[in-house]
This record gives structure tokens, sequence and C-alpha cells, in this order.
């Protein structure tokens, strides 16, 4: 299911994928329904394609979105905007115990709880990987696509050189090549597309 809910850099929220062309995506926001072209020059980041950082090997998005709606019966978060940062990783400890404490920041963990009440509020319950009604292989270009047209080798900058993937907790994985017709990116743009508020988004 997660391979086709994205986020997208400058857009507030989730989208979930309705369908693609040769130059752009058409989403639907799972803010308010509406329905807005996405473009290649957009930087994009399936949830499929996100992992956390822990101190052992990186847990998919899935798996923890999965603990966390064990741990809440189903039912959303209830947490106050001003939340502090010590309560955010004292939450994240409760499902992922492990998770990197260095490389997962409190912004971080406060967009993955607003993540998981998006996507809980807009009747979005299975967190696996899955295929739903598509097809497999359908789902399989689709995923392509969207790293495809957003991933190139990233520069060397301070924070690479340090073993971080844009300073941010989670990690947005991606193929090597990219389209000609694509802007170049790096994963560093397409870590940071992915979490802001988790780090890069703004909030929504």
């Amino acid at each position: 299911m997660l391979k086709k809910i994205l986020s997208v850099s400058g857009k507030p929220g989730l989208f979930k994928l309705i369908s693609r062309g040769k130059s752009l995506f058409v989403v639907e926001s799972l803010l308010d329904g509406k329905r807005v072209p996405v473009y290649l020059r957009d930087k994009v980041v399936s949830l499929h394609d996100i992992a956390i950082y822990t101190a052992d090997e990186d847990v998919p998005l899935s798996q923890v979105l999965t603990k966390i709606k064990e741990k809440e019966a189903g039912k959303t978060i209830d947490y106050k905007s001003d939340i502090k940062p010590e309560e955010l990783k004292a939450y994240l400890a409760t499902v992922l115990p492990d998770f990197d404490k260095d490389r997962v920041y409190p912004s971080d963990i406060k967009k993955l709880l607003a993540w998981y009440n998006l996507l809980i509020n807009a009747g979005f319950t299975d967190f696996s990987d899955e295929p739903d009604e598509d097809s497999a292989e359908e789902l399989a270009e689709t995923a392509d696509a969207i790293t495809d047209k957003a991933a190139t080798k990233p520069k060397a900058t301070a924070s690479a050189k340090k073993g971080t993937t844009a300073k941010a907790g989670v990690k947005a994985t991606a193929k090597t090549a990219a389209p000609k017709s694509a802007p170049k990116a790096t994963t560093k743009s397409a870590a940071k597309a992915s979490v802001r508020g988790v780090k890069g988004a703004k909030k929504g």
C-alpha cells in the first residue's frame, strides 16, 4: 500500500498516486482530497522507500507504522503540537527501542506521528508492503519511476562523510541512475523531501 503513498517536497501532508504519465504524476491529497499534478522536477519519495535508522539494521517505515498501529489499537495518536523532544524520543522507544538516537531527530519522530495520524484518518490501516488491488508489476513500475527521476550519486558533503543521510533519521532508498529528462537531485534531497517536522517537508 505504501508504494502509492507519496511525500512531495514543498507540499504539506501526503498524497496517493492516482495515475502517471510520461512527465508527471496525478496525485490526490490525503488532507483535502484534491487532485494535483506532480512533475518530474518535483522531489517525490514513496513511503515504501523510507526506512528508520536503528543501531543495527534500518527498519522499513511500513514496519514502524504497523507497530504504532498495534500500540494505539488502530486509533490516532493523541499528542500536543508542542510535544517536547524527550517525549517524542520516549514514544518512539516504545515501538522501536533500538532506534538510532544520534540520527533520528525529534522533528523526524514528529513527522512520523503526523504521517501515521494522517494515514489513519484517511482510512489507510494496512501498512504492509504487499500489493493491494493493483498488480505487482504496475506498482513496481510506479516505484521505479518515482525513484529513478530523483536519484543520482550523492555529492560528498560534511554530513555524508560522517555517515548521515541528509542529517535526518529516515533514509530514502533510490536507484543510482536518473533519466536524462529528469533534473539531477541527490539522495540527500530525496531524504530531505521525506522528512521535515519527519525532515524536509512542511508541516501538514
